[in-house]
C-alpha cells in the first residue's frame, strides 16, 4: 500500500488542505492524521469517498450516536449530515486533535472558552458535587437528564396540579385539564402546556365578555339576574306553545278542522302498551284544540309538559304577568315573547365554549389565576434551555468517541481492510470446518441475492435463531472449497456480543474461492458423475435382478401346476428365446476393435518417451485450463461493494476482495503446529485406494515392459505393429 499526498477538495478559507490517502482494496481511501483532517472534511471531494450512505438500521455502532447525526431522521447518514457533525464538534471543542484521541469522558477544559457549553458543563458539575478540574461521563449526561424529568420544572413546558402550590391555581388547572383534556409530562403525569392553557382563557374571557354585555343592557334585562331563567323557560317550550296556538287559529278558521287538530284515536291506541312512549307523549299537542282557546299551564295539560310549563308559569309569567295569570292567552303569549326578546337574543349569542355554565364568581376566580398559571408553564419552558445545552454536551461527547470510528467505516474502510472490525460486520459464522468473519445483516434474502450475486462471491444466506428471535445474515466464503455447502447446512454464528446462533443455510450463490479450487473442480464433477451413472446402472440391475427373482419364485411355486395346466384351443404356445449368434460375433468385433484403438493411443502415447510429462500437463490443461480461467477472471471481479449496496449502503467505488484479503475473511481449520498427531487411523478403510492404485501401476508397468520389449508386436495387427527403426535392421526375407 503506497501513501500518497494531495491537494483534493475545494478551497478553503485558509487555502487548499493538504490530504494524505493510501491504496486500498483497488481504491485511493483518505488518510485522517489529525483534527484538522476532521474539522475540513467539508472540503474533500465526494468522490474520494469510499460510501456516500449508510443505513443507521443493522450496523454494529452506537444507534444514539447515529440518530444525533441523522438530523433529518429519515433512517439514513449522508455526507452532509456527517461534514455538519464534524464541523460542530470541531468549533466546540478547544482542540480538534481531541477528536482522534477519542474517549467516553468531557472535561471542561476541552470545550472552547466563553461557550454556553462551557457554562453548562460547569453548572452541571456543582449540581453533581464535582470540581471544574473534573469531567463529565455519559452517565451524569443521561443520568441529569432523568433527574430533571423528575423535578418541579423539567422544562417539558407542561405543569400539573401538583406544580402549583396555592389552592386557586390547583383549581384552575385541574378545570383546564377537565375542559381541555392534559397532556402527559416527562413524569407520566398529567398536565397542562401553553397551548391548553391560552385556549381555555381564551374561552373563559370570551364567557366574561359575554355576561358583562348583559348586565350593562339594562332593558334586556327586565327582572335583573333572574331574566336569564325566565327567558331559558321559554325557550324550552316555544316551539310547541306556538304549535298550539297555530292549531286553535286553524279550528276558529273551520270547526270541521278540530277533529283531524286533536289526536287520533289511533295515536291514543299506541300509547296503550305496558309502557308509554314518552317521544310519542311529547308529540301530542299540550292540551286540547278548541277555537279560540287560551293555553293552561298547569293542570289538564300533556303530561310530557307539564314540566317545562310549571316553570315557565313561575320563571316568566308570574314574574311578568301578575300572579293570577294561570292561563295564557294568545295576546299574552306574545306580550311574553316580546319583553324577553332582547334577553334571548343574548343568549342565542353565548360563545361556543367547553366550559359548561359557570357563574360569573367561578368566571371571575379563574381569571384570578391565570398569571399564576402562565407563570408556572413559562418557568418550566425556561428550563429547557438547559435541558438542550445537556443534550448538546452528550452529542459533543459521544462524537468525541464514536467520530473517527464512523469515519473510518464510511469515508474510509480503514476498520474493514485493516481487519479491526467494520460497523457493518455482523460477527463470525463457524460452518463447514472454516470461519467466515464478513457477514452482513440481511432483512430479505431474496431482494438482496438478486444485488449481491454481482460481488462475484460465493454467499451463503443464512436463517440465525436463539431464545425465540430469529435474524438473517449473508456470509461470504471467499477460501477453501465449496463441495459441502448446499442449503439445509447447519452452523454457529457468534454476534459481535459474543452470543451463539443457531445458523441454517437457506439460499446458496455459488462463485469459486480460488484458483486451485477451480483446478480440481472439474475432476470433482468427473467423479460425481461416474458416481451418479454407477448408482443408476445398478438400481437398475437390482430392479431386474429382483424381477427375474420374482419371476423365478413364482415358476418354482407353480411348478406343480404347470404340467397339468391345460393348452386352451386356438393358442399356439411361445417358443422359447433363442441365443442369437450373428448378435454375439457382432459384440466380440466391437469390443476387439475398441481394445485395438485404446491399445493403439497407449502405445503412441509410449512412443512419446521423454515427452509424456509434457502431454500429461497438456492433457490436465485442456481439462482444468478452462475452470481455472473463469476463477481467476471472477476473482479479479470479486468486490464488497454489491453485498453492502444491496443492504442499504451506497458504495463509491468498487472495493475488491483478493485472495490475500479472502484468506483472511474466512480462515479454514488447521492443526496447530505444535500439536502433537496419532497417523494411524484404528478406523481407516482396510481395503481402499491404496491397493487399486498398486494394482494399476503394477499392470501399468507390466504392460510398458512388454510392450518395450516387442512381446505384443505379433498380437497387433499389421497397421498398428511399431515400424523397425534404424538400431533394428530389417530382417531378410527367406531364401534371400
Amino acid at each position: 500500500m503506497e501513501a500518497v499526498d494531495a491537494a483534493a477538495g475545494r478551497p478553503g478559507p485558509a487555502g487548499r488542505h493538504r490530504w494524505q490517502f493510501v491504496r486500498t482494496g483497488g481504491v485511493d481511501q483518505v488518510v485522517f492524521r489529525n483534527g484538522e483532517d476532521i474539522a475540513r472534511l467539508g472540503e474533500l471531494d465526494p468522490k474520494l469517498w469510499v460510501a456516500l450512505a449508510c443505513p443507521t438500521q443493522g450496523l454494529e455502532f452506537d444507534a444514539r450516536t447515529l440518530e444525533m447525526i441523522d438530523t433529518n431522521g429519515d433512517g439514513r447518514i449522508r455526507p452532509p449530515e456527517l461534514i455538519a457533525a464534524c464541523e460542530w464538534a470541531a468549533r466546540e471543542l478547544r482542540d480538534p486533535d481531541l477528536l482522534m484521541q477519542g474517549g467516553d469522558t468531557l472535561a471542561v477544559s476541552e470545550l472552547t472558552e466563553g461557550s454556553v457549553l462551557a457554562a453548562e458543563a460547569r453548572r452541571l458539575l456543582e449540581m453533581l458535587g464535582k470540581g471544574e478540574a473534573d469531567a463529565l461521563t455519559l452517565e451524569d449526561l443521561t443520568g441529569r437528564s432523568q433527574l430533571l424529568a423528575a423535578m418541579r420544572f423539567n422544562g417539558d413546558g407542561i405543569v400539573t396540579v401538583k406544580t402549583a402550590h396555592d389552592a386557586p391555581t390547583q383549581a384552575a388547572i385541574r378545570h383546564i385539564i377537565d375542559t381541555h383534556g392534559s397532556v402527559a409530562d416527562r413524569n407520566g403525569e398529567a398536565g397542562v402546556d401553553r397551548a391548553r392553557a391560552e385556549a381555555f382563557y381564551a374561552e373563559v374571557q370570551a364567557l366574561r365578555d359575554w355576561q358583562a354585555r348583559a348586565v350593562a343592557d339594562g332593558p334586556a334585562m327586565p327582572l335583573g339576574a333572574r331574566t336569564l331563567d325566565a327567558a331559558q323557560a321559554l325557550d324550552a317550550v316555544h316551539d310547541k306553545v306556538e304549535d298550539f296556538f297555530a292549531r286553535c287559529r286553524v279550528a276558529a278558521f273551520d270547526i270541521q278542522a278540530v277533529q283531524a287538530l286533536n289526536p287520533s284515536p289511533a295515536e291514543y291506541e299506541a300509547l296503550s302498551g305496558p309502557a308509554i312512549d314518552a317521544s310519542l307523549l311529547k308529540g301530542l299537542p299540550l292540551a286540547a284544540v278548541t277555537p279560540g282557546r287560551t293555553l293552561p299551564l298547569t293542570g289538564n295539560v300533556n303530561p310530557a309538559w307539564s314540566a317545562a310549563l310549571a316553570r315557565l308559569h313561575r320563571e316568566a309569567v308570574v314574574p311578568l304577568l301578575g300572579q293570577a295569570a294561570d292561563r295564557l292567552g294568545e295576546d299574552q303569549w306574545q306580550q311574553l315573547k316580546s319583553q324577553l326578546a332582547a334577553c334571548r337574543e343574548w343568549l342565542r349569542s353565548r360563545p361556543a365554549t367547553k366550559l359548561g355554565s359557570p357563574d360569573a364568581d367561578e368566571v371571575e376566580a379563574w381569571l384570578e389565576a391565570r398569571p399564576a398559571v402562565m407563570a408556572l408553564i413559562g418557568e418550566d419552558e425556561g428550563v429547557e434551555a438547559h435541558n438542550l445545552r445537556i443534550v448538546d454536551l452528550e452529542r459533543l461527547l459521544r462524537y468525541k468517541r464514536d467520530l473517527l470510528t464512523l469515519l473510518h467505516n464510511f469515508v474510509s474502510f480503514k476498520a474493514f481492510y485493516h481487519r479491526e472490525g467494520a460497523i457493518f460486520q455482523a460477527g463470525t459464522l463457524y460452518l463447514d470446518g472454516r470461519s467466515c468473519d464478513l457477514t452482513v445483516h440481511v432483512e430479505d434474502a431474496k431482494k438482496h441475492a438478486m444485488l449481491a450475486g454481482l460481488a462475484k462471491t460465493c454467499l451463503a444466506y443464512c436463517d440465525c435463531t436463539r431464545e425465540g428471535q430469529k435474524m438473517g445474515i449473508v456470509a461470504a466464503f471467499t477460501a477453501g472449497d465449496v463441495d459441502f455447502l448446499f442449503v439445509g447446512r447447519n452452523g454457529v454464528f457468534y454476534d459481535r456480543q459474543g452470543r451463539d446462533w443457531d445458523a441454517s443455510i437457506t439460499k446458496l450463490i455459488e462463485n469459486p474461492t480460488s484458483v486451485a479450487q477451480a483446478f480440481f473442480s472439474p475432476y470433482k464433477k468427473f467423479v460425481r458423475m461416474i458416481e451418479e451413472q454407477v448408482a443408476k446402472r445398478a438400481a437398475a440391475s437390482e430392479a431386474t435382478a429382483q424381477s427375474s427373482l420374482s419371476s423365478m419364485a413364482t415358476t418354482i411355486t407353480t411348478a406343480d401346476q404347470a404340467g397339468t395346466a391345460a393348452v386352451k384351443p386356438g393358442v399356439t404356445p411361445k417358443p422359447a428365446a433363442k441365443v442369437d449368434v450373428g448378435t454375439v460375433a457382432a459384440i466380440g468385433v466391437a469390443l476387439g476393435s475398441i481394445s485395438a484403438v485404446l491399445v493403439g493411443i497407449f502405445a503412441k502415447f509410449i512412443d512419446l518417451g521423454a515427452w509424456i510429462p509434457i502431454a500429461v500437463a497438456g492433457i490436465v490443461i485442456a481439462i482444468s485450463g478452462p475452470s481455472m480461467l473463469i476463477a481467476w477472471l471472477k476473482l479479479r471481479q470479486r468486490s464488497l461493494g454489491p453485498i453492502l449496496d444491496a443492504s442499504g449502503w451506497a458504495i463509491n467505488g468498487r472495493m475488491k476482495v483478493n485472495v490475500r484479503l479472502g484468506a483472511s475473511l474466512s480462515k479454514v481449520a488447521h492443526v496447530p503446529a505444535r500439536a502433537r498427531r496419532y497417523a494411524r487411523d484404528p478406523y481407516a478403510e482396510r481395503s481402499g485406494l491404496a491397493g487399486a492404485a498398486a494394482a494399476v501401476a503394477l499392470v501399468g508397468a507390466v504392460a510398458v515392459l512388454a510392450w518395450r520389449m516387442g512381446w505384443l508386436d505379433a498380437q497387433l495387427p499389421p497397421a498398428l505393429q511399431r515400424a523397425p527403426t534404424a538400431a533394428q535392421p530389417v530382417p531378410a526375407p527367406p531364401g534371400a
